[in-house]
């Protein structure tokens, strides 16, 4: 294989677990219009590399392509992302999907983005590949430079998509073996360090694709299995080492997308045991546990919901009814809070809504 014409600025990393994974479309993505040296590492994570690379067809003779095998026999993206990372050598690191794509020029802009700012993240904005936008996070109004964790609410982001400068997170990998949530210590780390963050919310987008059918993280699961990689999170130094203002910062994430969506993603009835309603109890209890009143700041539609989460004696049809009520987003009861002296805080459903509306372009 030829050698790179210049020492890559970008070293990318995709993780591919399956031929079935549309990584030739997502390595051209990355290719394709970018000006920027970069080098994108195709991790083939416990599979041979040959099938892969008849996939990518010509790519792979690209100069700034390169194939490597890593075989862990784990049902989990954090080993093939490590090992990607442990491979780079250039000043900043990114990772991406084998099912997602780059807009045309997004690495060139985030470079752009990260020289101008002298950033240590440049976060991309996100769309989905219908075309929406994914109002995440919901950052301060018209806010893009020296973003801060609590304030511009960075844990609603989950994975560390964009640019990482190296020589400031060094040591930081994806927690191994989490089937699941991985990223989640990875990047909490990142947005509450104090680093130079910025946010490239204008530039080309990062594509979360639709079209793999095997996609571990979308797929409906026991709700023991879909959150053990809180137990981790909870015991990772670098989680243990937040203050309370972040840790309530990531209480309140949680509550409304995992706990809530549990409940939204899972609309069988059947589903719901005695013992997944025992499960989702269990781990509400620990992320209220974690930060003692962050719950406040929910709106009375999201009180509701979870006074049902944590009653395992509401029928389950109410939990439905409140999860689908929780979701009409201009009624008084998503808008106001239970507890009035919470009504105008920065998590609270007022400002959180203005600055999601806002954050789309």
């Amino acid at each position: 294989m030829a050698e790179l014409s210049s020492d890559p600025v970008v070293d990318l990393v995709v993780a591919v677990h399956s031929t079935a994974r549309p990584v030739e479309r997502a390595v051209a993505s990355v290719l394709a219009h970018t000006r920027t040296p970069l080098r994108v590492t195709v991790v083939c994570h416990n599979i041979d590399a040959g099938p892969i690379a008849e996939k990518l067809g010509a790519l792979v003779d690209d100069p700034r392509v390169r194939t490597i095998e890593h075989r862990d026999g784990l049902r989990s993206p954090s080993g093939p992302f490590n090992r990607g990372l442990d491979e780079a050598t250039a000043p900043f690191v990114a990772i991406m999907g084998s099912d997602d794509l780059l807009e045309p020029g997004a690495v060139d802009s985030w470079v752009a983005r990260q020289r101008a700012d002298d950033a240590d993240m440049v976060v991309t904005h996100l769309r989905h590949a219908s075309g929406a936008y994914v109002p995440t996070p919901p950052v301060r109004p018209w806010r893009t430079r020296l973003l801060e964790g609590s304030r511009d609410r960075l844990a609603y982001r989950s994975a560390p998509l964009g640019i990482v400068r190296r020589a400031a997170f060094p040591t930081l990998r994806l927690t191994e073996g989490a089937p699941v949530g991985g990223d989640i210590a990875f990047v909490l780390s990142i947005w509450f360090s104090r680093r130079r963050i910025s946010y490239d919310r204008t530039g080309p987008a990062y594509v979360i694709g639709a079209d793999a059918s095997d996609r571990v993280t979308f797929r409906p699961k026991p709700v023991a299995e879909e959150f053990t990689y809180l137990e981790s999170l909870l015991e990772d130094s670098r989680f243990v080492g937040l203050g309370p203002r972040e840790r309530a910062s990531y209480a309140v994430k949680f509550l409304r997308v995992q706990v809530f969506g549990a409940v939204h993603n899972r609309p069988d009835p059947a589903f719901w045991t005695a013992q997944e309603r025992a499960d989702l109890r269990a781990v509400t209890r620990q992320i209220l546990d974690l930060a003692p009143g962050a719950e406040r700041v929910l709106s009375i539609a999201d009180r509701r919901v979870l006074d049902a989460v944590l009653d395992l004696g509401t029928p389950v049809e109410v939990l439905f009814a409140r999860g689908v009520a929780r979701r009409r987003f201009r009624s008084p009861a998503a808008l106001l809070t239970r507890d009035p002296s919470r009504l105008l805080a920065r998590e609270a459903p007022l400002r959180f809504m203005v600055a999601s509306v806002l954050s789309r372009r």
